[in-house]
């Protein structure tokens, strides 16, 4: 499905952005559902994003969070995404513990995700999936050149390309189970990847089979003309 490109100056007006959408879909999940359920990303404009999130107003204990990825370290570890994203929003709001769902990915890959497969196909379909870009068109933890079986909702990862090399991922088929789809794309760096995923060409980020066009924000930088 060809995305929506929604082009913005730089990585602080897609984060600005992505802020607004995220907040809306949320306050229009809870007054038709009454749950909003938020798949995060980590990276820095996801993270500069979830700054300006955790200012708004909102109905949090509605609010259910998930992962789309986490790296195979100790719980607490700064590297991890569930680390990064407690700091930057979720330490901030007035959450239960039954509304954020971690990645028990210090289980290591294979018992990471067996855990959390279940919790995922019971869940679904999410109300929003938030995914990044990598510079070799990866997205969540879902590489290049790395199959994963199709059945699965959640994958073990080894031997990713950049390290940590163990990560537990939600696999294609669960990133596409949902009513929203949005990804940030910042960067020079990750210009070469867009330019691909524009050309039609097949990477991981193209190959979630969400049934509606993925809305794309992207800045200047990534875009490149």
């Amino acid at each position: 499905m060809t995305p929506h490109w929604n082009l913005f100056e730089d990585a602080a007006a897609v984060a600005a952005a992505a802020a607004e959408i995220i907040g809306e879909m949320a306050r229009h999940a809870i007054r038709k559902r009454g749950l909003f359920t938020l798949v995060l990303a980590g990276g820095n404009t996801p993270l500069a994003a979830y700054r300006l999130l955790r200012r708004q107003e909102q109905e949090w204990a509605q609010w259910e969070f998930f992962f789309g990825d986490e790296r195979c370290l100790p719980p607490f570890h700064p590297e991890r995404n569930s680390f990064a994203i407690r700091e930057a929003l979720l330490d901030h709001l007035p959450l239960e513990p039954h509304q954020l769902h971690e990645i028990p990915a210090e289980l290591g890959p294979e018992a990471g995700a067996e855990r959390y497969e279940p919790l995922v196909r019971n869940c679904r379909p999410f109300d929003l999936v938030l995914l990044g870009l990598g510079e070799d068109g990866h997205t969540a933890s879902l590489f290049p050149g790395h199959e994963h079986p199709p059945q699965r909702l959640v994958v073990p990862v080894r031997d990713a390309p950049k390290p940590p090399p163990e990560r537990v991922s939600l696999n294609y088929r669960a990133l596409a189970s949902c009513r929203g789809l949005l990804f940030l794309v910042t960067g020079e760096s990750k210009r070469r990847a867009l330019a691909d995923w524009r050309r039609g060409r097949e990477i991981p980020a193209s190959r979630i089979p969400v049934p509606f066009p993925p809305e794309v924000l992207v800045d200047e930088a990534a875009w490149g003309e």
